[in-house]
């Protein structure tokens, strides 16, 4: 889909939405980063509703590439202070894989990629490059959020933005004390995924592999 469009939610009145109401609701957050809100009518809805009612009036941190989807996104949530949004990708352009990377994952995992054909595949990570490129945008979006924060790291962050960016946006993230997945089954979170389940600093608390393309949310060990 286009990024000169504003799309329908896909996060929206399932187990996952509701998930990340009741985290944002209960946990003694203050700091939260959502990558990729879109227009914000679907995950951020729920991270919205969840830190409107929680004692520690946790900030959530929105960060949004296409410029229609963050206007709309923008101007939905202008008058809430809890709720700050960035228009920028969430890192650079070098940190994007390159064509021969997303090809081999393609031609050796067997995931929900496969749906599409390889060229299809391709094609969205050559248009993602390209209106990063054409619209000049800042390409630090992580690193603005946690300046803002005044902290080394986020207490939550949502991974579910670019098809090809999750493991560069995992690296800047990591130790964050939730972490949240989407797409575990395609390119975007597969690997980070793989990575978190064997990583003995989190513990993972719930995941679906049927729901859409799966989703898995992570806690940080208190000891780590």
């Amino acid at each position: 889909m286009s990024l000169d469009t504003v799309i329908a939610p896909e996060i929206l009145n399932d187990e996952f939405h509701q998930l990340i109401f009741q985290i944002a609701a209960t946990q003694p957050f203050s700091n939260i980063l959502e990558i990729g809100s879109s227009s914000g009518e679907g995950s951020t809805d729920a991270w919205v509703r969840g830190i409107s009612c929680n004692p520690a009036k946790p900030t959530l941190h929105c960060i949004e590439l296409s410029k229609p989807r963050f206007e709309v996104l923008s101007g939905h949530y202008a008058n809430n202070p809890q709720v700050k949004c960035y228009w920028a990708s969430s890192v650079g352009i070098n940190r994007f894989p390159s064509e021969e990377q997303v090809a081999s994952f393609y031609r050796s995992v067997p995931s929900k990629l496969n749906t599409w054909p390889l060229e299809t595949v391709l094609g969205w990570l050559r248009a993602d490059i390209q209106y990063l490129r054409q619209h000049n945008a800042p390409d630090d979006g992580i690193k603005r959020a946690l300046k803002a924060c005044g902290k080394n790291h986020f207490d939550a962050v949502l991974i579910d933005g670019s098809e090809f960016t999750g493991v560069a946006e995992f690296a800047l993230i990591y130790g964050a004390t939730c972490i949240l997945l989407d797409d575990i089954l395609t390119y975007k979170n597969w690997e980070v995924f793989h990575y978190l389940a064997q990583d003995s600093s989190y513990k993972l608390i719930t995941m679906r592999a049927d729901l859409r393309n799966g989703f898995a949310v992570f806690v940080r060990n208190q000891t780590s």
